[in-house]
């Protein structure tokens, strides 16, 4: 059975990001496969920043990529770029740290104007990391997540596209061709 690592890059600690990112992990578990979340404020800040990857909060985080299948990337948007800290977590992961894997990209932002983000700044990162397969990126409006507690909901604008992509990282995982994962029979 593949396991996913859901990672959250927000430094926020009402972060809706980070509950979106609950939100997958609860939606994938359900689905059979097994799901663990990493939020990367979490870690130690001082061996984050230093990428002291002795440190063994660091080094269990690091583990934690190695070891799943998948992994899906929530960020927040800031100044039409992904989290700071989403990217000083991935600085510190091997060369091939996504090596054989299938990845989901994942932004909230409040406007489409910096959609781009994922397509030019983390999906080249993805990709210099190793993933066998990188699928379609998604980006959610803030206005789309809808807070009850601590949990989100997701619009119907955006429930059913999302629940498309996830679909797609699903059969990426079980090593669906690339073509069928795009829709398109080979």
């Amino acid at each position: 059975m593949s396991s996913v690592l859901v990672i959250s890059g927000s430094p926020s600690r009402s972060s809706k990001t980070e509950l979106v990112g609950d939100h997958l992990a609860q939606q994938i578990k359900a689905e059979g496969r097994q799901t663990d979340h990493l939020r990367v404020r979490m870690l130690p800040a001082e061996s984050l920043l230093g990428a002291d990857t002795s440190d063994p909060a660091i080094a269990e985080a690091v583990g934690q990529v190695e070891g799943a299948s998948g992994i899906i990337l929530a960020t927040p948007t800031y100044k039409a770029a992904y989290s700071g800290l989403l990217k000083t977590f991935l600085d510190l992961l091997p060369q091939f740290g996504f090596g054989g894997k299938a990845v989901l990209p994942l932004a909230t932002g409040g406007s489409m104007a910096h959609v781009l983000a994922l397509d030019y700044g983390l999906r080249p990162v993805v990709h210099s990391l190793g993933a066998r397969h990188v699928v379609q990126s998604f980006f959610l409006l803030d206005k789309h997540l809808l807070l009850s507690g601590e949990e989100v909901r997701i619009h119907p604008d955006s429930a059913a596209a999302l629940d498309d992509v996830v679909e797609q990282f699903h059969k990426a995982l079980d090593g669906v061709p690339h073509d069928t994962v795009l829709g398109r029979s080979a």
